[in-house]
């Protein structure tokens, strides 16, 4: 039985008021539905986050590609500029090569020239030294039209050998 003088009857009868009123007012759907209304916007952003996340990776995945494809083309591009910088170092050795060749080669040709040319006037000099001499040689020794026969005929005698 109720017994109506201890307080936590009181508190038990209240209790049960208040929540029948609350039944009869509704209020549970209401917290059920302002509960669902919350889920629904959560999954909402949670579907949000993951859609924007998936594309992220994708920029990511994207950049990353891109990012290696830079990398090689780069690497290409060196190692092109390499082989053109070997091929042109190579190229600027031959053409130094051959233009110290022809320039040694020239040098040879103007040495020689100069030598045949000291030569030939080397010849000269010794042949008029030596015409020289034979003609104060010679007319010291022969005097008269004879003897100016004879150095006449050995200028020219020595002239012939000479060239």
């Amino acid at each position: 039985m109720l017994d109506l003088a201890n307080p936590s009857t009181w508190v038990s009868i209240f209790l049960f008021i208040f929540l029948g009123i609350l039944v009869w007012a509704k209020v549970p759907g209401l917290i059920t539905g302002a509960l669902d209304k919350r889920s629904k916007e959560i999954q909402d952003e949670l579907d949000e986050a993951r859609k924007l996340r998936e594309e992220a990776q994708g920029l990511l995945a994207d950049y990353q590609r891109k990012a290696r494809e830079a990398e090689e083309e780069a690497q290409s591009i060196v190692s092109q500029a390499k082989r053109e910088a070997e091929n042109y170092a190579k190229e600027t050795r031959e053409k130094l090569k051959e233009t110290l060749e022809r320039r040694t080669k020239a040098a040879d040709l103007k040495i020689a020239q100069a030598e045949a040319q000291a030569v030939n006037e080397v010849r000269l000099a010794a042949v008029e030294a030596a015409t020289n001499a034979a003609e104060k040689i010679l007319s010291g020794q022969a005097k008269g039209k004879k003897g100016q026969e004879l150095i006449d005929a050995s200028i020219a005698e020595l002239k012939q050998r000479m060239n």
